[in-house]
């Protein structure tokens, strides 16, 4: 069960995503989260850095949505004025948001990335389907609610565990 939990790649922020490599191999999609992933849980907007990040994304061809299991207004207000489709209220790690997205997008999942900050939804969620899974390191956690911080610590049990099975090397970021 906790092998589920580990992500294919581990970096610290979206911007530290070789996405040339990954295009080179294949991959057209990117299925990402947004809160503490794309922006802090509160940050109604995008930030310059990350506006440049997502000009990248499309310029290289891939399809990019958010998954996220926030509300409507939440999501809507981020997405839209960036012209990103979004599935909000998701029920992550269900399989049927990355379903949505996957169709949305018109991928199968051996071309689609998960992006996320957190093991129990993005990262098991997009290896249930066989998707590509990135764990980011969360942007913050002072402002994460009672549900994620709930997860936060099943990820601390989930992580020790995989560390005494060997699966979990401490220089792992993340």
């Amino acid at each position: 069960m906790f092998e589920m939990l580990i992500p294919k790649l581990q970096v610290d922020t979206v911007f530290d995503i070789a996405l040339e490599d990954l295009y080179r191999q294949g991959y057209r999609g990117i299925i990402t989260d947004l809160d503490n992933t794309l922006v802090g849980a509160k940050a109604p907007l995008a930030t310059p850095e990350l506006l440049l990040w997502f000009q990248k994304v499309k310029e290289l061809g891939f399809k990019l949505i958010i998954v996220s299991n926030n509300n409507m207004d939440r999501v809507s207000r981020f997405a839209t004025p960036l012209d990103i489709e979004f599935v909000h209220q998701a029920r992550k790690p269900s399989n049927a948001p990355f379903r949505r997205a996957l169709k949305q997008m018109d991928l199968k999942p051996e071309q689609t990335i998960v992006v996320g900050d957190q093991m129990l939804t993005d990262v098991y969620g997009g290896n249930r389907l066989g998707l590509y899974t990135v764990l980011v390191l969360p942007i913050s956690v002072k402002d994460e609610g009672f549900g994620t911080r709930i997860n936060r610590r099943v990820e601390r049990i989930a992580k020790f565990r995989l560390r005494k099975k060997g699966l979990w090397h401490e220089e792992d970021k993340p």
